[in-house]
């Protein structure tokens, strides 16, 4: 009898420690310690530091992708573990999980080494290597969403690998199978789990990063390379309005990307030369640059999203219209999804279109024009109340219809991610 009552005790103490381990600072484990506590004994006592003047050796790796049965697991130490941050003060990826991902290649040892998931850390790299200097970079982003039945979902992480892959390709850097790689992010965010916020405002941001690191100066493809993922727990992505709208400026005089360039590739040299230009905006009191191209200022992206709008067409139906993936514009998951979810509505008919200032003037001044929003994974959906351009602010009435697409779309796609239906779009972690 009192080995049955210290066995029950047992167990509710060690429930309580697993659900209550994000308010304990000094002793608290991570989420999966009891778990893998077994894995950890082994891992650490076959571990052993390679000496500086020692050579890595190579690993048995098949010749196209590394593999997940290949995955090595090294737990954080309690001391290792930071403690985890309310809600509130989320922001966007300003906290880290206490274990990352990390892959090598490196072509003189067979290509691809064994993937590692271990402690959360820095990266040593040499001052040379080929990303700091020529951008040979690329990244992606996904989310972990936990559900309402506290599952934990992906969303079509077979398109992040596919489009990872492309700009693998595109950059000069390996190539790998990406199922292998969204097995070993599955086994990261188990680890991480407890991170994974208990909120359908907040989620667990997924950011893979691949990256050459061959320590030489000169143009061409690097014979070595790192993969790593991180995880973050984030919220809202930047502030709107009030309303939950954001403004956006139509500058002519910059563009993000050109005709046969890199634009739909998630490369970083996308990226850090937009920051002047967003600037620039913000003092002129709008959230977002919106992206034109070419003569009849041609609408590409917003910010880092995707970008569509809702009119009433020349038929007299309802339109969600988008840009067509013409080199210039990234292809976006959740721009495909909302595509293939649209579709499937009667009441609207969806195109792919090239979109101009002058049309959306047009449709503006003729009553015609509903509903623009930007559509990414960060910030899922992003209505847009008013566009400025040409020393005009063109006010669009998209926080005025009774029914938006927009919230549509959203509720849509959220059922999806946090699992108030079963979609084969979500991807439960088990």
């Amino acid at each position: 009898m009192n080995g049955y009552i210290k066995r029950n005790a047992f167990k509710v103490l060690v429930k309580w420690i697993f659900e209550n381990q994000h308010k304990l600072q000094t002793i608290r484990w991570c989420s999966s310690s009891l778990r893998y506590k077994e894995l950890e004994d082994s891992v650490q006592a076959d571990h052993v530091a390679p000496s500086p003047t020692q050579k890595p050796h190579p690993q048995i790796t098949p010749e196209i992708s590394f593999k997940y049965e290949d995955l090595q697991v090294r737990l954080a130490a309690p001391y290792q573990l930071t403690p985890k941050p309310e809600a509130k003060e989320l922001g966007f990826g300003k906290y880290f999980t206490d274990h990352m991902l990390k892959i090598y290649y490196h072509k003189e040892l067979g290509g691809w080494q064994k993937p590692e998931i271990m402690p959360f850390e820095n990266l040593n790299i040499h001052p040379a290597a080929k990303a700091l200097h020529y951008a040979i970079q690329l990244f992606e982003g996904l989310k972990a969403y936990r559900g309402v039945d506290d599952k934990i979902r992906l969303f079509r992480p077979e398109l992040n690998m596919e489009r990872m892959n492309l700009a693998a390709q595109r950059s000069g850097l390996p190539m790998f199978d990406g199922e292998e790689l969204v097995q070993c992010i599955k086994r990261l965010v188990q680890i991480d789990q407890e991170w994974v916020p208990h909120s359908e405002t907040s989620t667990l941001y997924i950011r893979p990063t691949l990256i050459g690191i061959e320590p030489t100066f000169g143009i061409m493809t690097p014979e070595s390379a790192l993969l790593f993922v991180i995880l973050s727990p984030v919220s809202a992505y930047y502030k709107a309005s009030s309303d939950g709208a954001v403004s956006i400026f139509a500058d002519p005089n910059v563009v993000r990307a050109f005709p046969g360039g890199v634009g739909n590739r998630k490369v970083g040299s996308n990226y850090g030369p937009t920051i002047e230009a967003t600037a620039r905006a913000a003092k002129l009191g709008h959230h977002q640059v919106l992206w034109l191209f070419g003569p009849d200022h041609q609408l590409t992206e917003v910010g880092a999203m995707n970008i569509f709008m809702v009119h009433i067409n020349d038929q007299g139906d309802k339109q969600l219209s988008t840009p067509p993936l013409n080199g210039l514009i990234l292809p976006g998951v959740t721009r495909r999804s909302i595509i293939e979810l649209a579709s499937q509505w009667e009441d609207i008919v969806v195109r792919e279109e090239v979109i101009t200032m002058e049309r959306v003037i047009q449709l503006n001044q003729q009553g015609r024009l509903l509903e623009m929003f930007g559509a990414g994974t960060a910030v899922i959906i992003s209505p847009i109340s008013r566009v400025g351009f040409l020393e005009q602010n063109i006010d669009i009435p998209t926080m005025k219809q009774s029914n938006p697409v927009f919230q549509r779309v959203k509720d849509t796609l959220l059922a999806i991610q946090y699992g108030h239906v079963e979609h084969p779009y979500a991807k439960v972690i088990s």
